[in-house]
């Protein structure tokens, strides 16, 4: 007979894919009332500070210059405008789907400065720090807004009021690190975790793992995406990534400053770096505009339906703020499968 569950369980993930799953099979509404899931930082895409893109924005403006980027970092709002916005203005914006397309690029056209705006966590960092350490060629750079999902939990975890009983971390993640970075939480902070695959069975096997370690009070970091992720990690990659890249406190959008919560590029291969090849300082930027309140779903303080913008003013169509474009945005999650949520 199953035990009833007698206080509020609240438990968070931090992947758009996850929410995607979570939302699109109605995962919510099969459950207890007393159990809530809510949604963390976990779209690479949204958390992506307007500054970077403002950079971006700014060296595309300059003659015989090409971005190239990942199709969802497009539309997202900026300060001003949006990579999309510039590209109307007759910029040469271009989609990839990955550095190496954005590295064939600047070898056919060596007479221009070709940029690739690099975001995700670390499941694409390593496709990033390969093409840099084969020695591309001079007129490719990049502009490296890449988190880090570790820092992140551990500044979650900090929020008093959202007291988090558990954790669904993001497979793809855990399948370049291990799990042993998850480790921490579950010891230092007694609080259980689960890495998760993406299929309706894995959000529903990780929600029963972590339910059984809140009944018997343990704090442990639990695999279920054992398939797939190894303890140990991809330690190929783990070391293209140490190679490469420094780990930096690093902005979060909408979230503030995170300690080891971002990637720079190491010194030795700086002839790559956006950043100091352009120099380009952006003054001023604007993260969250008036009204929206993406920071707070980010957070998981509040749910996309309780921001007053949501399916108003703010949609796929006309986002207002970060979390409404990607596919992993929570908010376009909520818009697409709302019948599905509760």
């Amino acid at each position: 007979m199953a035990r009833k569950i007698n206080k509020p369980i609240k438990l968070m993930h931090v992947c758009g894919t996850h929410e995607h799953t979570i939302s699109k099979y109605g995962i919510r509404s099969i459950l207890p009332k007393e159990i809530e899931i809510i949604s963390g930082p976990g779209c690479p895409v949204c958390v992506c500070p307007a500054a970077d893109i403002d950079k971006a924005i700014e060296i595309g403006k300059r003659e015989n210059t090409i971005i190239t980027t990942f199709g969802d970092m497009l539309r997202v709002p900026a300060t001003n405008l949006s990579l999309a916005e510039l590209r109307a203005q007759g910029a040469d914006v271009r989609i990839v789907y990955g550095p190496n397309d954005a590295v064939k690029i600047a070898k056919e056209n060596p007479d221009k400065e070709v940029i690739f705006f690099a975001i995700g966590f670390e499941t694409t960092v390593p496709l990033i720090g390969y093409e840099i350490k084969i020695n591309p060629p001079l007129n490719f750079s990049v502009i490296c807004a890449h988190k880090l999902i570790p820092a992140a939990l551990e500044l979650l975890i900090g929020i008093d009021q959202l007291n988090i009983d558990g954790f669904i971390s993001p497979g793809h993640v855990a399948t370049i690190i291990g799990t042993k970075p998850f480790q921490l939480f579950s010891d230092a902070y007694h609080v259980p975790n689960v890495v998760a695959g993406f299929e309706p069975n894995d959000v529903l096997m990780a929600l029963a793992m972590l339910l059984k370690q809140i009944k018997n009070k343990e704090y442990k970091t639990e695999n279920e995406y054992t398939r797939v992720v190894k303890s140990e990690g991809n330690k190929i990659a783990q070391k293209v990534i140490t190679d490469v890249f420094d780990s930096v406190s690093s902005p979060w959008r909408g979230i503030g400053r995170i300690l080891d919560g971002g990637l720079a590029i190491k010194d030795s291969y700086s002839k790559y770096d956006a950043d100091k090849k352009f120099d380009i300082k952006i003054e001023k930027s604007i993260d969250i505009p008036p009204g929206c309140n993406c920071h707070l779903v980010m957070t998981g303080k509040i749910y996309p339906y309780e921001c007053k913008l949501f399916k108003k003013i703010c949609t796929p169509m006309n986002p207002v703020g970060p979390c409404m474009v990607s596919a992993e945005g929570t908010c376009a999650i909520y818009y697409k499968y709302g019948s599905n949520i509760i």
